[in-house]
């Protein structure tokens, strides 16, 4: 039986055992369910500024969890060893929502102040987010979610009672140079239009030499943020060569500090990244 994934702008139709573009999600008995549930590839107690996050809780530390999956394919990825795998092709521990909150609360005395979830895209697997915010909220924590912001309202009606900050990945402001990632710019403002309203929210903008670097693009990118929130934080990084987009020199310092400034115009907390 055909399925249809409403997680995110893709919509994969899905026949029978088939698994969509984000490796994450498959048609199991006519429903579309997370192959990715409590399977984590990743889990570090980082600081909040890594996230990155300025404005919430500075100073602290939160234990940090990924799994597998991505619904965009941007050949600059970090992480794409996770990103880019499947349930097949990535080492993975089971860890229960229940588990999960109790090892978050057991870090308290090192001063974790709760979950966040993060390393591979956390919203193709919404569900687990939902499920374990719930605990680490009765216990007394924050959740921290760290998203590409490309995924439905179902998954953000979700994950929005849940969340308590989250830093999104605004990674340029064109239509075209979303499609060349495989997202949809106006999925995106929408979900930083949403969850602004609704929790903490920072942004991260990471500067591809001629791909998203123009003064006017800043100018447009910021306006809108300004026109949410000018106290909307952002950060403006610094790209370096990554696996599949190695033909061009890391984004030059001078640039991300001169684009920091058209930013500044308009919004009130603007910061390098990776400088």
């Amino acid at each position: 039986m055909r399925a249809v994934c409403g997680g995110c702008m893709n919509r994969c139709v899905l026949e029978e055992g088939q698994t969509g573009l984000c490796r994450a999600r498959k048609n199991t008995g006519g429903a579309v369910v997370p192959v990715n549930y409590g399977k984590i590839t990743s889990m570090a107690l980082d600081p909040i500024e890594k996230k990155p996050l300025r404005r919430f809780l500075p100073g602290s530390v939160i234990l940090s969890v990924g799994s597998f999956g991505c619904n965009l394919r941007c050949p600059f990825c970090q992480n794409h060893e996770i990103s880019m795998a499947g349930e097949g092709d990535s080492r993975a521990v089971p860890v229960s929502p229940e588990k999960l909150a109790k090892k978050a609360a057991e870090l308290r005395i090192k001063g974790n102040v709760g979950v966040a979830y993060t390393y591979n895209e956390p919203l193709v697997g919404w569900e687990y987010v939902r499920d374990t915010g719930r605990l680490v909220r009765i216990a007394g924590m924050k959740n921290v979610i760290v998203t590409n912001g490309s995924v439905s309202d179902q998954a953000l009606d979700d994950i929005l009672p849940v969340a308590d900050a989250m830093n999104i990945d605004l990674k340029g402001f064109t239509e075209q140079y979303y499609r060349k990632l495989g997202g949809d710019l106006e999925t995106v403002k929408h979900f930083i239009t949403r969850s602004s309203r609704q929790c903490h929210v920072e942004l991260t903008t990471l500067i591809i030499p001629g791909e998203n670097d123009s003064d006017e693009e800043m100018r447009e990118m910021a306006g809108w943020i300004s026109s949410l929130s000018p106290e909307i934080p952002l950060h403006v990084s610094r790209f370096f060569p990554r696996w599949r987009m190695d033909d061009r020199p890391a984004t030059d310092v001078a640039r991300v500090y001169e684009l920091v400034q058209i930013a500044r115009e308009y919004l009130k907390y603007v910061w390098t990244g990776n400088c």
